[in-house]
């Protein structure tokens, strides 16, 4: 039967909106996935501050924020309490519920580790991106590192140190130090997450280096734990359901740093090489060392096609065998060893060249089948070309791995192996958590012009 007719005050069209919404939402008898709300079509009525708060409230009863004419059926949405006087806050109101967990449902915990520079934030935007919506801050109105999406939350473990930037001056402590990080508190509250508990977290202001007050996380589908040290705790490694290591080179590392500090920050070479130089020893102790653990990795290494050449790179995609949840991708044929030039009338690429390969490897001990590629490709929409050679990638149609680096073209690694791999590893990670949560994620074909 047709759900009954709405009674909404006259609140105003933006807020009278998001009630019809939240209402029909409450008459549907069914789980409706996150992303399921599309974009209001009324236009933005700018903020409503003006007008008195009021509390909304979805749950199987909806005469808070409706009045209607007969029953309704139960919903599974948990009973959540909004508290809306502004437009900001309708819009982290709206969120909240489009990000809710199933009743029953529990978060797949993903944990990234890297060393700071190596592309993490535009990692964790393709990997937010498989999951839908618009991958955006966390809105509380002030600094904060954790980014969302429909169904996803990134947490930075940053906002774990111990200390402030002043702190870790007077204990001559670098951030790498597990010293100067809270692992019981880190612990606990992965763990609640886990669970499917809310947490209330720190927040490490990477501005000012100032620790900040506490914001509140919600936990989604997905949860992505990125940092220093997703693997150093064995009490936090072992709440992981995947683990990624990005692994750059010194000299990689070296060449990115002078790019972006010297180019973008006014760095001189000496300032680059010396941070490099203090932060080496804990890097080595503390955080490769972690690397072990991890059941993907991504490593960044300098070409291998042409001496000297500091713009292009090699990059080995390692992907352990026998994890649960997790088939390797695979170059042509499981198992085998291959190294492939691609013709070049079908895939334009520059000199020195290009050569991507696959072979049998152990990774610490574990068997692991290795894709990789060495150099870059001209032009992103030929790469389809490449896509047909690959298999177990994740993807849900042919091309998607194609249409998912053309949508972050200019951004960093789009033009390599470093965000080719990023990309498919990101498209395992939403493949793991289908198998995980035994649910699949809608992906949209993109419609040629």
């Amino acid at each position: 039967k047709p759900c009954p007719p709405l009674l909404i005050p006259p609140l105003g069209t933006m807020l009278r909106s998001v009630l019809a919404v939240l209402g029909l939402v409450a008459c549907a008898n069914a789980y409706v996935a996150p992303g399921a709300f599309a974009p209001l079509a009324t236009p933005r009525m700018g903020a409503v501050s003006r007008r008195p708060a009021m509390a909304l409230r979805t749950s199987s009863a909806v005469s808070s924020v409706a009045t209607l004419r007969a029953p309704i059926a139960k919903s599974d949405f948990v009973g959540t309490t909004f508290r809306v006087s502004t437009e900001a806050e309708l819009d982290q109101a709206l969120n909240t519920v489009k990000m809710a967990l199933k009743d029953g449902q529990k978060p797949v915990i993903i944990g990234l580790a890297a060393d700071s520079g190596c592309g993490k934030s535009t990692f964790m935007r393709r990997v937010t991106a498989c999951f839908g919506g618009e991958v955006k801050l966390n809105d509380i109105g002030r600094e904060t590192n954790t980014l969302i999406s429909d169904m996803t939350t990134v947490i930075c473990l940053d906002d774990y140190h111990s200390n402030d930037r002043a702190g870790r001056k007077v204990s001559g402590l670098t951030a790498l130090n597990p010293k100067e990080n809270n692992f019981d508190l880190m612990y606990e509250q992965v763990k609640a997450i886990k669970e499917g508990k809310p947490i209330s977290k720190p927040i490490y202001n990477h501005v000012n280096g100032t620790l900040d007050e506490n914001e509140e996380i919600q936990p989604t589908p997905i949860v992505i734990f990125e940092g220093l040290h997703p693997f150093y705790d064995d009490r936090v490694n072992d709440l992981m359901d995947f683990r990624i290591y990005v692994d750059i080179t010194p000299e990689v590392k070296f060449n990115w740093k002078v790019q972006r500090d010297v180019e973008e920050r006014g760095w001189t070479v000496d300032a680059v090489k010396e941070q490099i130089e203090q932060r080496k020893p804990d890097f080595d102790a503390y955080i490769d060392p972690q690397k072990k653990k991890a059941d993907a990795i991504i490593e960044v290494l300098p070409t291998e096609l042409e001496k000297d050449n500091k713009k292009q790179l090699k990059v080995n995609y390692v992907q352990v065998k026998g994890v649960e949840n997790f088939e390797p991708s695979t170059l042509f044929d499981a198992g085998s060893d291959i190294e492939w030039v691609p013709n070049k009338d079908k895939l334009s690429f520059s000199a020195p060249g290009l050569k991507l390969f696959q072979k049998q490897d152990e990774w610490y001990g574990k068997p692991a089948q290795v894709i990789g590629m060495d150099g870059n490709f001209d032009k992103l929409d030929e790469l389809v070309y490449v896509e047909k050679a690959f298999s177990e990638t994740g993807s849900k149609f042919f091309g998607e791995v194609t249409q998912k680096m053309v949508e972050y073209d200019g951004q960093p690694g789009s033009s390599d192996g470093t965000g080719l791999f990023q990309t498919i590893c990101s498209l395992k990670v939403r493949e793991i958590y289908e198998k995980i949560a035994k649910v699949t994620v809608p992906a949209e074909e993109a419609v040629a012009a």
